[in-house]
């Protein structure tokens, strides 16, 4: 190191262990007091020992200098990169704030909603309206369920079988529920076996479920013996066929929609006796209504109020769920017992309950998910991005629809308003509530899936009704894990929930649930289960008066509505048994 190094060596040994740690300005004091205490080796000892001690200290003190100053460079460095982390936290808050305000709530009849608001607050002297919708006593109100009681036996069941019905039945739960139904008629009807149906995997439900998963099989065999042989799987010597390649694979476009019995006698009847088996991919709705055997239509009622039951843990979830919204453990009607069995017990669990009483709700369907809104091809005055949006769906999700309106000069959204055509909004559902008498603070459960514009849909109805209530707000995370990804079996916990209500209201009377949660009720409820359905085509013209009508000649308008749909009658020819259960076969009247 030549000389520089010499020079280091020689130093005291305190002095080379601060020279060998410190090193810039901390080094250049230590120089300096080097060379000062060199220069005071002739003065007198007490003052050299003063000042080596004063310049060890003002070194160290300058070593904490230079400390402190690393220290704060590194600090500084830090706290620069938290606060760009910040910064930037901050304006994706600013964006996502801006984008929050974007998302306003969506109102289309202003004035009623604010007419409406003081309604409800005015309607908590009315303590509710689940009153008013009692039926009216007429001829219909005597009939009484008896599909399981007919036991009608076709001619043939004891003979030997046409062969083996498979059905891939398509859709969500409801629509499979009507294909299950409809198979089981059609086997008795051509003496053939029915293999448990499959369900169809959509790309709208995307629910992996099967039948055994929502329904419990064996009691759905066991219940129907006597009218129709069901088995769990094809023979085995059938199992290797491919029914593609033989010609008995009926889809959808094969069969017309409701298509009477003498079509499945003439067509599919020797079709199953040649090949021993069909399968049926699809099956929505392909049996007719009329004319129909009696035998056949008690059939079906058989199957969809008797023989479906969920399976237990479907039961046991919906009877917390049920529970919960009531604040009371005990059955309370027949559609109870129905639906969950024994997981609903006939005595109270607590005492307080009798005291208390239980909670009355309204359930609601809330029919105004994507697919029904961009189905319908009306307009909701969400601008030009939602109306690129739906199109977009519609290309995905029904193409079929998309062609036929670029091929077909279709109706606009104004005309398909009119004929009440489209979904009612949740602002709009809020308002035929609020014309009903039901107060601020009605417990609504609403089922169904995700709503269309979510939040800013939902705020015109949740500023009116606020103690609106789902099956993820009751049940916790633990207790609906099993359901997850499952829309079907999530669906029949809304079947439940809404089956059971005190009083049911729908938005649709298309939809399936709300069809068939309305036909339960009129079969099992005995008159006591009143179902609010409105008339959308008057509605949509009380509506289209929403900057002069007075509230008194809303409110007016919407009762009278409701009380004439409301009204239970007993099913016209071509309607459907499941939603209209009063019908000979199904529903009998007293002698």
């Amino acid at each position: 190191m030549g000389k520089e190094g010499s020079v280091i060596t020689k130093p005291p040994p305190m002095k080379k262990a601060f020279s060998g740690r410190y090193h810039g300005v901390k080094g250049e004091l230590l120089g300096l007091g080097a060379a000062k205490v060199a220069a005071c080796g002739k003065r007198q000892a007490l003052f050299c020992n003063h000042l080596r001690m004063a310049l060890f200290v003002f070194g160290l003190m300058g070593s904490f200098f230079v400390l402190d100053s690393l220290m704060l460079v590194v600090i500084h460095h830090f706290n620069f990169r938290r606060g760009s982390a910040l910064r930037k936290s901050s304006g994706l808050q600013d964006v996502q704030s801006h984008i929050s305000r974007e998302r306003t709530e969506k109102i289309m009849h202003g004035r009623l909603v604010a007419l409406g608001s003081a309604a409800v607050t005015k309607n908590e002297a009315l303590h509710g309206s689940f009153e008013i919708l009692k039926r009216p006593y007429n001829q219909t109100s005597t009939w009484r369920p008896c599909a399981d009681k007919l036991n009608q036996v076709r001619q043939g069941h004891t003979m030997k079988r046409s062969g083996f019905i498979l059905v891939s039945a398509n859709g969500g739960l409801n629509q499979q529920r009507v294909a299950v139904c409809n198979a089981v008629a059609v086997a008795a009807l051509l003496n053939a076996s029915l293999v448990i149906p499959k369900f169809l995997y959509s790309s709208v439900w995307k629910d992996t479920s099967q039948f055994g998963d929502i329904y419990q099989e064996d009691f759905f065999i066991k219940y129907l013996k006597n009218d129709v042989d069901i088995v769990k799987e094809l023979p085995s010597h059938l199992q290797p066929l491919d029914i593609e390649a033989i010609g008995s694979l009926i889809t959808d476009n094969d069969i017309r929609k409701e298509s009477t019995p003498d079509y499945f006698l003439k067509v599919i009847l020797p079709l199953l006796r040649r090949n021993s088996v069909v399968h049926f991919l699809g099956f929505g709705n392909r049996l007719a209504f009329d004319p129909l055997p009696l035998d056949l239509q008690s059939l079906r009622c058989k199957c969809n109020f008797h023989a479906l039951k969920f399976v237990p843990r479907i039961q046991e979830i919906g009877s917390l769920l049920v529970r919960r919204i009531r604040r009371y453990n005990t059955s309370l009607k027949i559609l109870d017992r129905r639906l969950l069995g024994k997981y609903m017990p006939d005595s109270p669990l607590k005492r307080n309950n009798t005291s208390r009483g239980p909670v009355r709700y309204l359930a609601l369907h809330m029919r105004f998910e994507m697919d029904m809104v961009a189905y319908s091809l009306c307009d909701f005055d969400g601008g030009e991005n939602e109306r690129k949006e739906l199109q977009a769906y519609r290309e995905i999700h029904f193409p079929t629809l998309t062609m036929l309106i670029k091929t077909n000069n279709s109706l606009s959204p104004e005309e398909l308003r009119s004929l009440g055509r489209c979904p009612l909004t949740p602002e709009e559902a809020a308002l035929m509530l609020s014309a009903l008498g039901y107060n601020h603070e009605t417990y609504i459960y609403l089922a169904g899936s995700q709503i269309y514009g979510g939040q800013s849909r939902m705020l015109p109805f949740t500023r009116l009704y606020p103690n609106v209530i789902t099956k993820e707000d009751i049940l916790t995370p633990v207790e609906l894990a099993p359901f997850r990804n499952y829309s079907s079996q999530l669906a029949a916990l809304d079947f439940i929930a809404c089956a059971t209500a005190d009083v049911f209201a729908m938005t649709d009377s298309g939809s399936q649930l709300s069809s068939l949660v309305n036909g339960y009720r009129i079969y099992h409820g005995r008159g006591h289960a009143p179902t609010i359905r409105p008339n959308k085509k008057r509605f949509a013209r009380i509506l289209s008066e929403n900057r002069t009508i007075q509230w008194v000649d809303f409110e007016e308008r919407v009762r009278k509505m409701i009380q004439e749909n409301q009204r239970v009658i007993a099913r016209r020819r071509g309607r459907s048994i499941y939603r209209l259960p009063m019908t000979p076969g199904c529903m009998c009247k007293p002698l």
